[in-house]
């Protein structure tokens, strides 16, 4: 799990920034992106992909991620931008949003996945990325942690929709409401799943 952050530090790089982002799938809500750095000799004992995490597990690592990280960024891109720009380019957004929230200047990038961000310093991507370097995977729970506490605010406004049991995502229960009630603004208009229910 650190073996791309010691290639990256024998190669002479020195601030290096894992990236994640939670929120490419649902049919509702935005995307957010999280860039961790953390230190040598950080303590996050069973720290893995926020997925293969528990809910209560995910919730225990966010305050020691924000702790023990030396710099920690987060953005959020919400449905509109998805809807004008697409989904894969509103998540590149999202992450360089939060590397630029970053209070120091990183020189590495470790990204999950297989897409680099404009900015202008070495970059590496890796395919499951959030499973195979801490960096990325504690930038993966400070994502996820983030996006389902907003998707919990939901229900305040649009109680129809359960999103605080489903996130947003495309469970049977949220096609059914879509279909029941139609989308309300925060659904991206332009997903399948959403767009067949938008008024004509």
């Amino acid at each position: 799990m650190l073996r791309y952050e010691k290639e990256a530090t024998a190669m002479g790089y020195r601030t290096i920034v894992g990236i994640d982002e939670a929120g490419r799938g649902p049919l509702a809500g935005p995307v957010v992106a999280a860039a961790v750095v953390l230190p040598t000799g950080f303590d996050l004992q069973g720290l893995t992909d926020s997925k293969k995490l528990t809910h209560s597990a995910r919730e225990k690592f966010f305050p020691l991620i924000q702790k023990q990280a030396l710099a920690f960024g987060i953005a959020v891109v919400d449905e509109a931008v998805i809807d004008k720009i697409n989904i894969l380019q509103a998540s590149l957004l999202a992450m360089k949003l939060a590397v630029e929230k970053l209070p120091v200047s990183p020189d590495c990038l470790l990204i999950d996945g297989t897409h680099s961000i404009k900015y202008p310093v070495y970059q590496k991507t890796i395919i499951e990325g959030d499973s195979l370097s801490f960096s990325i995977s504690a930038a993966s729970v400070l994502a996820k942690v983030t996006r389902d506490r907003l998707m919990d605010d939901y229900p305040n406004t649009f109680p129809q929709y359960g999103f605080d049991r489903h996130k947003g995502y495309g469970t049977q229960l949220h096609r059914d409401m879509i279909k029941k009630f139609g989308p309300c603004p925060i659904h991206r208009k332009t997903f399948k799943g959403v767009r067949e229910y938008l008024p004509a």
